[in-house]
Order: structure tokens, then sequence, then C-alpha cells
């Protein structure tokens, strides 16, 4: 492993890397202020735990079934480009969705209309971001880059849900929505601003039969893949649907509402940036050190379920996020060191997949869990699906040749 001190700036030292995560950092913020307040806009017309898993489900659904199809778009297509579009795109739907709540025309059917929109272009919109990020910096800097992302996107976990708290404290849910329409201008032109002749492309593929089926051989025949595949499935089915959990948590648990979900979020996101910043100077990539990592998440989660007070859970939820981020970082980067240079699209989509294509299935079991159980019992699922994946890496992990 490189000395703690001789990676930090790595990727920061490149002008292109740091223009995208400058536009980056800004979008993110804003999503999570959307995040926010759409969980707040649907429980306020539907006063539904299912209704919740619903419209999440709806966000995700295309994710599952378009992800692997749009992975291979992104392989045969300018990665930038098809950023340039996608976020345009998504920055108008959240413009549409807040004026849809200024007009009082807002309903339960037309939030579902936004959320099947918004995963249609997710789908593609991840794997691109994901794929751009190795033409942004050389091999070297890799990891770095990696990490500084997940911690900027937790960064956005935690400040978007202040943001969130505030607007809808003062001037309602719609703000929140053109915060975040608002937001996507930076990534626009934070790309638009990027110096093509300083990247490192790694080129296109051409169209032909096969392409997807030659990525899933070789994520089954890699274990550094196919281990943080499988874990992901598990994890993101079942832990990773604090959409649902957190609101339910807050509001039938602690007895709390949208500020103590936005005190939930931001706890989250202050944990993560702190493990972020650890792992910057001591990356963690393997599957060895993912199923370790999953261990500490699970047990995190089992003590943010038995938190008796608001304040403890808030406690315990700084360590579910340190554990998460170190649980992503250590997965995508592994997975990306991993997948052959002109199969980067199609292999991250099949971690997107995994991450946000599975919250169609696990958003709705978690809010059937949550209508019977409580808000509590959604957290002692999450612990327990933690501890199921990595009993899943530690299985793929024995069969692994020792070298």
């Amino acid at each position: 492993m490189p000395s703690p001190r001789a990676r930090p700036s790595l990727a920061l030292r490149i002008p292109n890397y740091r223009r995208f995560i400058a536009g980056q950092g800004v979008s993110l913020i804003g999503s999570w202020t959307e995040t926010i307040a759409q969980g707040v806009l649907v429980l306020q017309l539907t006063n539904s735990p299912l209704q919740l898993g619903i419209v999440a489900a709806l966000r995700y659904l295309p994710v599952l079934l378009f992800a692997p199809y749009a992975g291979v778009i992104v392989d045969r297509h300018d990665r930038r480009r098809v950023l340039i579009t996608t976020q345009s795109l998504l920055g108008g739907l959240s413009a549409v969705l807040g004026i849809a709540v200024v007009l009082q025309i807002i309903s339960i059917e037309a939030v579902y209309v936004f959320a099947l929109s918004f995963g249609v272009l997710t789908a593609l919109d991840n794997p691109a971001r994901m794929a751009l990020i190795p033409e942004l910096v050389d091999r070297e800097a890799l990891r770095d880059a990696i990490t500084l992302n997940s911690i900027l996107a937790n960064v956005g976990r935690g400040v978007g849900p202040v943001v969130a708290a505030g607007l809808l404290a003062t001037v309602g849910a719609a703000w929140c929505f053109f915060v975040n329409a608002g937001s996507f201008v930076f990534v626009v032109v934070a790309l638009l601003l990027i110096d093509r002749s300083q990247m490192h492309p790694e080129g296109t593929v051409p169209r032909r039969g096969g392409q997807l089926r030659a990525a899933l051989v070789v994520a089954r025949r890699t274990p550094d893949i196919l281990g943080p595949l499988a874990m992901m499935a598990v994890v993101g089915t079942l832990t990773y649907e604090f959409e649902v959990s957190f609101p339910l948590f807050a509001e039938r648990s602690l007895d709390g509402g949208a500020v103590e979900y936005a005190w939930l979020t931001a706890a989250f996101g202050a944990g993560a940036v702190l493990a972020g910043l650890i792992l910057i100077f001591w990356p963690q990539t393997g599957l060895r050190q993912m199923v370790w990592i999953t261990v500490a998440y699970a047990a995190a989660l089992a003590l943010a379920a038995t938190a008796p007070t608001s304040l403890w859970a808030n406690a315990a939820v700084v360590l579910v996020g340190s554990a998460s981020i170190g649980f992503l970082t250590t997965g995508n980067a592994t997975i990306q060191l991993a997948a052959p240079a002109q199969m980067r699209g199609r292999i991250t989509s099949l971690w997107t997949m995994a991450f946000t294509g599975s919250t169609p299935i696990g958003a709705l079991i978690i809010g059937g869990v949550g209508a019977l159980w409580g808000g509590r019992s959604t957290v002692y699922v999450a612990a327990a699906a933690c501890a199921a994946a990595a009993l899943v890496g530690w299985s793929i992990l024995r069969r692994q040749p020792r070298v």
C-alpha cells in the first residue's frame, strides 16, 4: 500500500477532475434536498408507509430493468456527452415537479410519473458517471478519485437534509425541487468546461451482439467483481432503503417527523464524510476488506435499531454512515480496478443495478415491514441483510485460489 501521505491529493491535482467534482458537489446537495422533500411530500399526500415504498420502487424500477443495457450504451458512446444529456433532463424534471407543487396540482399519481421518469434517466446516468471518472484521472489516482467522489456524495447526504429542513420550515417543499433543478446547471457547466485534450479516453466499442453477455462472463469469473456485486445485491435490496426506513424510524419509533428524518440523514452523512477522509489516507480495496467492513456495517445498524432515544439513534447512525461509505468505496474501487477498460460501463452498470436497481424490491419489502412492525424493525432487517452479505462475500472469498 502506498504511504498514507502519498495519495490524498493525487486526484485533486488534476484540473478536469476538480471541475467534475465541483459540479457534482453542488448537484448532490440539491439531489438530497429533493429526496427529503419527496419523502415528506408522499407522506403528506397519503400518510402511508406503503406509498412511500411504492414511490421509491418506481423511482428505481427502470434501473433494475435497464441498467445492464444502459451500460452497453455507455460503452458505445462518449460518456461526457451522455452525462450532459441526462443531467439536463433530470434538472428539467425537478423544475416541473416544483411548479406542480406550487400550483397545487400535485397528486400521488403525478409523483409516480416523476419517480418513474427519474429512474429511466438514472439508469443511464449512474454508469456513465462512474465510467467517466477513469477518463479524467490516471490509474494511480483512480482509487483517490472514487473515494473523493463517494465522500462528496455523502457531503451532499449531510448538507442536503439541512437545506431541506430549512426550506420545508420556511418556504415549502416546492423550493427543494427548484434548488435541485438549479444544481444541475452546475454539473452541465462543469462537464462543458472539461479539457478533452487532458482526458484519458478508454475508447468506445462498436455495436455488435453479445456485449452484455461478455461482461456477465467476466463478472462471474472475477472474484473481485463477483464478490462485491453479490454483496451489494443483498445490501442494496434490504439495507440501502434509507429513503423508506429513515422516515419511518424517525416518525414511528423516535416520535419525530420531517425534522428528525433530516437529522438522521445528516448524522449518516457526517459519519460518511469522517470515514471518507480516513479512507483517502488509507484506501481499501479487495473482497477480504469488503467482508470485514460489512460486518462492521451490520453491527452499527444493530446498534441504531436498539437505540432508546433520538440522541442515541443519531449517534449510532453516525457509525452507520461511516460503515456505509467504507462499503461503497471499497466495493466500487474494487470492481473498477478489476474491470477491463472498455467494459467499464457494463461492469459499473451491474453495480448500479445491484445498488439502486434492487430498490423496487427492497422498498416494497421495507415499506411493508414498517407498516406491520414499525420503523425500528426496518433497521433490524437492514442489519440482518449486512450480516448475510458478509457471509456471501466470505463464501466467495474462500473459493478464491490462494496466491
